[in-house]
């Protein structure tokens, strides 16, 4: 077995930018589209790749690697934006230019940028991002299950409610607030999701995917108090429950199984054969939940720190 020699370091050139132009993020989705093709997982997640586009982010910043005067055959993403975490880093490389030692610099360039102190997510645990996150001496810290469950046939029975309170679809510019609040609530414990912004959620209401009628709201004396956010990935023919929150003191009374038994018989009445989940290996409450209801771990997603 033969190894690639690495690419001479001279030659390697890396730009670090706070925001890109059109040209620049139209360069990266073209990379991280060829990658996912490859390797059947998408690098950058779904938030990274928002933060490509829409100018300067506050706490976001860019990696674009080539070599000599050629074309983009790596990028990375560092997001310091938690005000306790370590920041995260997602990065790939061109899958016909790897085993040249492009995942190495990319890898501690974006290990220095952060102080030394550095999360990076390795997706779909991938030998060769199990290895880079070695090298560059991170140990794994979390880990992140994605759950499938077929939807033919539907076996989910009609969600029962509590008493006192409705459901109903999110209006846009209507909701926007009182669901921000209750998502931070919710979600107080997890700073990727509980800290989304009017931006953030603005990104995700201009995506193609966006579909108010899977957005379900349930609220108690004219108070939002729970919601189910559900998401139809077309090309892959995949329902997502994409996130489930219940504000803090309206949890324990069976609002998460009814939403999630809502959002799954809609998305089973939009045509998706499969659903998916991502949820914490470690948030055992919650995998036991969905284990009940027919979902198996599908793949994993990993992260890896540094030990300061």
């Amino acid at each position: 077995m033969t190894t690639d020699p690495a690419t001479p370091a001279f030659l390697r050139k890396i730009q670090t930018l706070d925001a890109l132009d059109t040209g620049q993020a139209r360069e990266v989705l073209a990379l991280l589209d060829e990658a996912a093709r490859v390797d059947g997982v998408q690098a950058v997640s779904e938030q990274g790749r928002l933060q490509l586009r829409g100018g300067h982010r506050e706490g976001i910043r860019h990696f674009l690697l080539h070599v000599g005067d050629g074309p983009l055959l790596g990028y990375a993403q560092l997001e310091d934006t938690d005000p306790v975490e370590a920041p995260a880093a997602e990065l790939v490389v061109h899958p016909s230019h790897r085993g040249h030692g492009h995942g190495r610099t990319l890898g501690t360039t974006v290990l220095d940028a952060s102080g030394k102190r550095l999360r990076v997510w390795a997706h779909g645990g991938k030998s060769a991002a199990r290895h880079l996150a070695q090298v560059l001496g991170l140990t794994l810290f979390r880990e992140l299950r994605q759950m499938r469950r077929p939807l033919s046939p539907l076996d989910i029975p009609e969600p029962v409610y509590p008493a006192g309170v409705s459901v109903r679809s999110f209006v846009p510019g209507q909701d926007d607030a009182a669901w921000l609040a209750v998502n931070a609530a919710a979600f107080a414990h997890h700073p990727e999701q509980g800290g989304m912004t009017q931006r953030d959620l603005d990104d995700r209401k201009a995506e193609p995917w966006f579909d108010p009628k899977g957005f379900f709201l349930v609220e108690r004396d004219g108070e939002l108090v729970g919601f189910h956010w559900t998401k139809v990935h077309a090309e892959e023919q995949l329902g997502e429950v994409y996130v489930v929150g219940i504000r803090p003191d309206a949890q324990g009374g069976g609002l998460g199984k009814a939403l999630t038994a809502t959002g799954l018989r809609y998305l089973a009445a939009q045509g998706a054969p499969t659903a998916m989940l991502y949820v914490d290996a470690d948030n055992t409450a919650a995998v036991t939940v969905y284990e009940r209801l027919g979902f198996t771990t599908h793949e994993t997603d990993l992260m890896y720190r540094t030990e300061s």
